[in-house]
């Protein structure tokens, strides 16, 4: 299995392909540490858990050398990612002794709840953000007590091998985390479908995930899913219209508009639309496209040429791109950032996950227009609002579908919060300490006194 440097179209790595076999082979060893991680003393378990934290900390250059390479990423956007994931084992390393349940007055005797561990927990991970998602699924489901299998993406798995090995080294048990290289209709559908699996929790597409959920369905298998986004950046004309257009660039082109959480629609109400677009303009022409592993490179390349063409297939010769960013030329899968208005919310570009750095500028005339626009959508996962009106701030944020949203900031994640989406979305929340509600089992016991 050839693995590439999206940056410079050679081979990175070159590993073994895994078949499904060999998926059976890591839910065998994941089923038989199960009991062993289970019973491991919730003090101890926390000081593993602080232990794996320190190890990535330990590597975090090499790592971020490893994911900027693999992804195409800035190498300043993946420090800060595997710093996240140093955080979140932090985070959730405080979880196991704090998993509480609950005594309820009930008549006749003593009623009270516990949580409990899952067993085995299959992971699949996308490609855009392998480490820190991976991350995501593994600190609440390990702080619960879970063993792992976990299913990196076919063109990013370099960082998920290498955590496996920190996790040794950090001191965790022998299958509790075990990682399986290999195609997603063969090890990722083995992983869902095999019975000794307990959960899926899957990060990607909203087709990918309907079908995940088709196959979880026969058994009853508990899922989490985190899937696509349309999400709406919505500009009121009573904004900071230059600090909303300085930060729109990176809430669509960030890794290259490789994002689910990619503010791709940008809504503008009608009567600040030429000013809006004049300093949008500047912001997007003046960002660094290149070498992710140059210090001044804001974004990297597409992941592969089979993504840039499906990317540049929105942007036909009858698209009505406003301007471009640069793109160098050259060796690389580079796709240049682009904003395209004015665009209807029917267009194929407003309607579909793109992924990738185009951005399609919808004008709207009030506050109830573009409430119906951003909500005109099959997907509900992100969204900002710009206003200095706090009251109108609220009542927007309020009339959102969509699971994350942020006033005057463009920002959807933080490891202490809630993340994940309404409608088709997705299924779940990943982060914060409601994550974990979705890697235990509630359980209820009566006592009569």
């Amino acid at each position: 299995m050839q693995v590439f440097e999206p940056a410079t179209e050679e081979v990175l790595a070159e590993l073994p392909r895994a078949a499904a076999e060999d998926a059976d082979a890591a839910v065998a060893r994941a089923k038989a540490a199960f009991p062993t991680w289970r019973a491991v003393k919730p003090g101890d378990r926390a000081k593993l858990l602080r232990a794996l934290a320190r190890r990535i900390e330990e590597s975090l250059e090499d790592l971020a050398i490893l994911e900027a390479r693999n992804v195409g990423k800035p190498i300043s956007d993946a420090r800060g990612e595997v710093g996240m994931v140093v955080d979140v084992f932090d985070y959730y390393a405080g979880a196991p002794e704090r998993l509480l349940g609950n005594t309820i007055p009930v008549a006749g005797g003593v009623d009270m709840t516990f949580r409990e561990a899952l067993g085995v927990v299959g992971l699949i991970t996308p490609w855009n953000f392998p480490l820190t998602i991976a991350s995501w699924k593994l600190g609440p489901a390990l702080a619960a007590g879970n063993t792992i299998v976990l299913k990196p993406a076919e063109l990013t798995p370099l960082t998920a091998i290498e955590l496996e090995r920190l996790a040794l080294e950090a001191g965790l048990p022998e299958g509790v985390l075990n990682v399986v290289n290999g195609p997603g209709r063969v090890v990722g559908e083995r992983i869902v479908e095999h019975p000794d699996v307990a959960k899926v929790a899957f990060t990607g597409s909203t087709e990918v995930g309907r079908r995940i959920g088709e196959l979880a369905s026969g058994s009853i298998k508990r899922v989490t899913l985190e899937l696509g986004g349309k999400s709406a950046n919505i500009v009121f004309a009573d904004a900071d219209l230059e600090q909303a257009a300085a930060s729109a660039p990176g809430a669509v082109f960030g890794n290259a508009g490789q994002d689910c959480c990619a503010r791709s629609r940008i809504l503008v109400e009608r009567s600040a639309l030429d000013a809006f677009l004049e300093a949008l303009e500047r912001s997007v022409k003046s960002l660094r496209v290149g070498d992710p592993l140059d210090e001044e490179t804001q974004m990297g390349p597409l992941i592969s040429a089979d993504h840039r063409e499906k990317v540049a297939s929105y942007v036909d010769d009858e698209a009505p791109v406003a301007f471009r960013g640069p793109a160098p030329d050259g060796a690389g899968y580079w796709y240049p950032p682009t904003v395209l208005s004015p665009v209807s919310n029917d267009d194929r570009a407003a309607r579909e996950e793109i992924f990738g750095p185009v951005a399609a500028v919808i004008p709207f005339e009030g506050e109830d227009e573009a409430l119906h626009l951003a909500n005109d959508t099959i997907y509900g996962l992100s969204g900002s609002i710009w206003t200095r009106d706090g009251a109108k701030a609220l009542r927007v944020a309020r009339g959102l579908e969509t699971g994350t949203i942020s006033i005057n900031s463009n920002t959807s994640v933080r490891v202490t919060t809630p993340f994940g989406g309404f409608k088709q979305s997705g299924v779940g929340r990943e982060l914060g300490p409601h994550a974990l509600d979705h890697y235990t089992e509630l359980k209820n016991l009566f006592i009569a006194t």
